[in-house]
């Protein structure tokens, strides 16, 4: 066979070749191990959060879904919390996602709500505090995970920052998009109905031995839990506002106002200040200085510590 022959060959399909290569299985076999991991999933995360929470978890399997990687994260829309991660010795790169009003459902009862007086949350994007949670959520996840298909290597999984489907990064131009299988579940908290999902390329799928995690992987205590997420909480940062009124001006006299123009304070005595977060009033301030920096003085808040923290996280 000639040079002039051989450039003439069609490139092969990619569906045969990720076959030949082990990189995509039968629809058959890729649904037993989906379902044997969503069985590991319904068995041992209900017990877990619930000894950690305090109240009830329901989770099961519900189906799976194959395709390409980006497709399937792709496919499941906005509202979504991702988490990239990897298992040395079992995978380089998977993805955990779950929605948002999992997420939101998960706060409100930590802070103590009633599950069922607790509506279906809106989809949305999760605000910092809210993915700080998410990312804990995450970690329960892979946890069960790693036990069901590392084998006993003792590593623990390398898990990428909690962040929101609108600020996830494209893939790399080169990087590969392999076949991949989404295993995906149900959540019940309260009468909230909710999902998360597991991206698993399918040749590490199909090399994976997938067995029930044991007994002695306990889970951390509800007030070991509970002390890490209310510190968890306390410690995430938060943008402040303060907004300060000024003195009523014409219409015409802003539209001429020049650099080095003064506009005075509403106020001549003490400035009343406003400082919001997350768009929420948490404190009435007075203006001042200290030094050299220009500073506020909390006078009165807009509700209690409790309060507060919920209008924060919302």
């Amino acid at each position: 066979m000639n040079a002039a022959s051989v450039t003439s060959l069609p490139a092969m399909d990619p569906e045969i070749l990720a076959r030949l290569t082990g990189k995509l299985g039968d629809q058959a076999t890729i649904s037993r191990l989906c379902a044997s991991l969503g069985e590991v999933f319904s068995e041992f995360l209900p017990d877990m959060l619930e000894s950690e929470l305090g109240f009830e978890v329901a989770v099961s399997y519900a189906g799976f879904t194959t395709g390409r990687h980006g497709e399937l994260t792709e496919g499941l829309g906005g509202a979504m919390a991702f988490c990239d991660a990897s298992l040395r010795d079992w995978c380089d790169h998977f993805t955990l996602i779950c929605d948002s009003p999992m997420v939101i459902t998960l706060v409100e009862n930590m802070l103590g709500a009633v599950s069922d007086s607790i509506e279906d949350p809106e989809p949305r994007p999760l605000s910092k505090i809210e993915l700080d949670v998410a990312a804990m959520m995450f970690d329960r996840v892979s946890s069960v995970l790693t036990t069901a298909v590392g084998g006993g290597n003792g590593f623990e999984p390398l898990l990428g920052p909690a962040h929101n489907a609108e600020t996830r990064k494209p893939p790399e131009d080169g990087i590969e998009d392999p076949f991949a299988a989404m295993i995906n579940m149900a959540v019940g908290i309260g009468p909230v109905l909710s999902t998360f999902h597991v991206v698993i390329p399918q040749g590490v799928l199909l090399k994976s031995a997938i067995t029930a995690p044991k007994p002695a992987n306990a889970p951390k205590t509800r007030a070991e839990w509970s002390e890490q997420l209310g510190e968890q909480v306390r410690r995430s940062k938060v943008t402040l506002e303060a907004r300060i009124r000024l003195e009523s001006q014409t219409l015409d006299t802003v539209s001429r106002l020049q650099a080095g123009d003064i506009i005075p304070f509403n106020e001549a005595a003490d400035v009343r200040v406003e400082v919001n977060a997350n768009g929420r009033k948490l404190y009435v301030c007075e203006f001042g200085r200290s030094g050299a920096r220009y500073t506020v003085r909390v006078k009165d808040t807009y509700g209690s510590e409790e309060e507060l923290l919920q209008h924060i996280i919302g």
